[in-house]
């Protein structure tokens, strides 16, 4: 009996112990927020025209388009490979975008960038971590891009 009455007083300490870590872990994470939101742009062109200069932009920059998908409005691409440092690893940056018609002549374009970093561990393998990219810089030479492409007149 004493045995069954420590094990209940042990468990109701637990579950108090875990509620509480978990409000302070909840606290936490709604304090630090998401480490970089993906940034948008409102451009006067329809959402199809948008697809298009924004394939051309995106391939212009190098990346290779793994999926796309005009009616949903996504693309998903990738950058090459660059080998710098081998302690540091290998770096990758993965782009996608999301276009939304925002009214009859305006199109949203949302993009996510995310650097991927994989470096060897020997006999384990590879391991690879993803954290948002928050280089304003990159973003905006995108969204530049992008408005000189729509800005252009088309060939006939």
């Amino acid at each position: 009996m004493k045995i069954l009455t420590l094990a209940a007083c042990a468990a109701l300490l637990l579950v108090g112990c875990q509620s509480e870590d978990s409000e302070e872990l909840k606290e936490l994470h709604i304090g630090l927020g998401p480490r970089e939101a993906p940034k948008d742009r409102i451009f006067q062109a329809d959402p199809k025209a948008t697809f298009e200069a924004a394939k051309d932009v995106i391939t212009a920059m190098g990346y290779t388009i793994e999926k796309s998908g005009a009616a949903q409005g996504e693309i998903t691409a990738l950058s090459g490979v660059s080998r710098g440092d081998p302690r540091a690893g290998e770096r990758q940056i993965s782009l996608r975008v999301k276009l939304t018609q925002a009214s009859a002549t305006e199109t949203d374009m949302e993009v996510s960038l995310t650097e991927i970093i994989a470096t060897d561990s020997g006999a384990q393998g590879s391991l690879a971590t993803q954290t948002p990219l928050a280089d304003p810089a990159l973003y905006d030479d995108i969204f530049n891009k992008m408005a000189r492409a729509l800005a252009a007149p088309k060939a006939q």
